[in-house]
């Protein structure tokens, strides 16, 4: 047992206790009398000593976050190192937690959302949150201190008296699946499909070059790989500009896109369409037309990063953004049986004096779900915990680059770069999410020669990985230029993903890497990535 002290505090009030706690323990609920106002703070800690072999995980704060186990004196980089011109042209620091949580530049420091565990060999320590409502739960660890600090975001929320839900603990011990399955079962928690998908998307061959020439081209290769039942899926360019969903870009599609959905169903896939919903980029007309739409904080919009002309937060309280946003979904949904929908943590960066920045984000998700009914959801860009249960599947890491972890300056930036290193990282250390949460989504994989810098050992390192640990499958590439021997690769990678059993990771392989064993029609195999 150990003690854990614990605060909750309004500007009227505070309360000061402590609680006797077992690792083992499971639920543990903090609650209070405060007395009415605006609260301040609630956190506690806990002793929580490390041995030197032990490893940590702190989940990021949202999808893309760069979320590795670290070893006991691992530490995590902000981005105050980044100069204040580039910050200011680029918004680097607007894709993360970089606005409202501190950074320590002290080897042995870490933070996470929602949960954290700390693992021996198999053995695992799960610390986690039961209740993201009253506010993200943040954990934060000191190896010097040997400290665990617990704090709620909720700083600012107007507080009405009585009964404040300070914390909604979970403490668990054992292997890996016994801790995450008691975790799920204690938030009553689970995934809306166990569905595997597989199939394609448009991104990351053609970006935001898309046209419907292309696009039904490669439906054409997919009809010759795919089968009944796959997604094809139409990314990000379809649009005019980020935030105008109403309509097409004349240009790339003169004839709208109800021809190429109906084409993909009669070719038996499964038709999905990307859309940005609770961000608009400064060049369009939304931005243009509607100022009062975007959220604003001390007098200005809100930048969420540096993509295309910049993108801006959309304000979830104006009934006019939401009424344009049902719109949207009631028109897109009449021809679309997937939606992907990105950027999503634009909708919360801020919380306000009636809710926290996680109630809002969940807030947000459950619009999203109540304007999709029962289509499937593919999340992405989005906090993590407020998507458990609520989106069919999603993201878990980084957007994968065409090269293995990009040019040396990007990996100075922050923690949601684009990076293929990164993003494999992320499948495997978030593997617990996928098929309790909802099925992971661990971005594409190639097999293509052209247009990929990646090497052959890299490629089969990304597809196999994507392939063990995931809900979706998805390639990039063009199937109708696959050789023999890419199809036969295509068949091999599809064969891990529906058919491979008993996955054991070894994340102590030495030197950074992680061993991964699993068996496939009788047989032992193994691949070692890093």
């Amino acid at each position: 047992m150990t003690e854990l002290h614990w605060r909750a505090a309004t500007d009227a009030g505070s309360y000061d206790g402590t609680a006797l706690i077992s690792v083992g323990q499971g639920a543990v609920h903090l609650r209070t009398d405060l007395p009415a106002g605006t609260l301040e703070n609630a956190v506690a800690t806990l002793s929580w000593p490390m041995a030197e072999n032990e490893k940590i995980f702190m989940n990021g704060y949202q999808t893309w976050t760069e979320c590795p186990e670290l070893p006991k004196w691992g530490r995590q980089r902000g981005t105050d190192h980044i100069p204040k011109f580039l910050l200011d042209k680029y918004a680097f620091d607007r894709y993360g937690d970089y606005h409202f949580v501190r950074y320590s530049k002290r080897k042995g420091m870490s933070h996470g959302f929602s949960y954290c565990y700390f693992r021996s060999g198999e053995h695992y320590r799960l610390v986690a949150s039961l209740d993201e409502t009253p506010g993200y739960t943040i954990f934060y660890y000191d190896a010097k201190a040997a400290v665990l600090r617990i704090e709620r975001d909720c700083a600012g929320v107007c507080h009405g008296g009585s009964v404040f839900a300070a914390f909604d603990l979970f403490f668990a011990e054992g292997s890996e699946d016994e801790v995450f399955d008691a975790w799920f079962a204690a938030l009553g928690c689970r995934a809306r499909t166990g569905k595997k998908l597989a199939g394609y998307s448009s991104w990351y061959n053609r970006y935001q070059n898309i046209d419907e020439a292309g696009i039904r081209q490669d439906l054409d290769g997919c009809k010759s790989l795919f089968k009944p039942g796959d997604l094809f899926q139409i990314d990000d360019g379809w649009e005019p500009k980020v935030g105008d969903w109403l309509e097409t870009d004349p240009a790339k599609f003169p004839h709208g896109l109800r021809g190429l959905a109906d084409a993909a169903h009669a070719d038996g896939f499964l038709a999905g369409l990307w859309l940005a919903p609770f961000v608009c980029e400064k060049e369009s007309a939304l931005y243009r037309d509607h100022p009062d739409w975007l959220l604003q904080v001390n007098g200005a919009p809100w930048c969420c990063g540096g993509g295309w002309s910049s993108s801006y937060a959309l304000d979830i309280d104006n009934p006019a953004v939401l009424d344009y946003l049902k719109r949207v979904f009631d028109r897109v949904l009449n021809e679309w049986g997937l939606v992907k929908l990105d950027f999503l943590y634009g909708a919360a960066p801020f919380g306000n004096e009636r809710e926290s920045r996680a109630a809002r984000m969940q807030r947000a998700m459950a619009l999203l779900r109540d304007w999709c009914g029962n289509k499937l959801i593919l999340g992405c860009g989005v906090p993590v915990m407020p998507a458990f249960g609520v989106v069919d599947y999603c993201r878990i890491g980084c957007d994968v680059g065409l090269d293995w972890d990009d040019v040396w300056y990007m990996r100075l930036f922050h923690r949601e770069r684009i990076s293929t290193r990164q993003s494999i990282g992320n499948t495997i250390f978030r593997r617990q999410l996928n098929g309790r949460a909802y099925g992971s989504d661990p971005d594409v994989f190639f097999l293509r020669a052209e247009n990929c810098k990646l090497t052959a050992a890299q490629k089969t390192a990304l597809a196999t990985v994507n392939a063990l640990f995931s809900g979706i499958l998805l390639t990039s590439d063009d199937p109708g230029r696959y050789t023999p021997a890419m199809r036969q690769q295509y068949a091999a990678v599809r064969d891990i993903a529906e058919n491979a059993q008993d996955v054991q990771v070894n994340a102590d392989a030495g030197n950074g890497a992680v061993e991964i064993g699993y068996t496939l029609n009788g047989q032992r195999h193994s691949i070692r990535v890093g």
